[in-house]
């Protein structure tokens, strides 16, 4: 996933809209988001969540209202648009929370609905339409990362706290998520098919064992001799 274009919209503690050029911040390789406590950081962090996955991490996903700028004048709709590439797609997403605006006409507010927007960039730059569906983009964007929002703010966005909760899950719940991040199915498909090899040569080995202890027997009665000596079963031996 690569981020080129953020654009912020009376969120959080921005009254009004923000550009962020993630291309440009880039192109030297590492930056570093910095500033005093309140000036804004962890808005910048909610808002490429909230555009990706409609929902923001920790306790304040449950009230998206409050997503809104106090300080925004009251016609200027909420909103985040994100430029991204994944998966070798230019996605452009757009969100806006339910938010109330002051009615055209008379006094009074009416109250907007939230809105959803996914977009494909062509080759020649045009931007195609994909959905107004809230659940289809969520789909969609999760298919393509391979991550749901709370995988996404565990190991992507690491806001404060979820790192330590990475850090403290049990072993099988990081496998899973770990498994998912860098798609480990192969390898446990290679694991699978060990197994299943080593199972047959085992069986295979104890046949000959069989097949040898028989004609051992048989030498023996041929001869005359006595009962021959027991054939060690090689599988026996055989490491877990």
């Amino acid at each position: 996933m690569r981020l080129h274009h953020l654009t912020i919209t009376a969120f959080g503690p921005y009254a009004g809209t923000e550009h962020v050029d993630f291309d440009r911040l880039g192109a030297g390789g590492l930056f570093l988001l910095h500033g005093p406590t309140g000036s804004g950081k962890t808005a910048v962090l909610d808002a490429v969540c909230y555009a990706l996955f409609g929902s923001v991490p920790g306790t304040r996903r449950a009230d998206l209202g409050a997503l809104r700028s106090h300080h925004a004048p009251p016609d200027l709709p909420t909103e985040v648009v994100l430029d991204v590439t994944v998966e070798g797609r230019r996605l452009e997403v757009t969100r806006r929370p339910e938010q109330q605006r002051p009615k055209k006409r008379g006094t009074g507010h009416t109250r907007d609905k939230a809105v959803s927007l996914l977009a494909e960039r062509t080759p020649d730059g045009e931007l195609r339409p994909l959905s107004r569906s809230h659940q289809e983009i969520g789909e969609e964007i999760g298919t393509l990362l391979g991550m749901n929002r709370d995988q996404f703010c565990q190991v992507v966005l690491l806001p404060q706290g979820d790192f330590a909760r990475f850090l403290r899950a049990d072993a099988e719940e990081r496998g899973r998520l770990l498994g998912r991040l860098f798609d480990t199915r192969r390898f446990a498909a290679a694991e699978q098919y060990l197994a299943a090899e080593r199972g047959s040569a085992l069986e295979a080995l104890r046949e000959a064992d069989r097949a040898v202890d028989q004609l051992l027997h048989r030498a023996h009665q041929a001869t005359g001799g006595g009962p021959p000596p027991p054939v060690a079963d090689a599988a026996s031996g055989a490491p877990d």
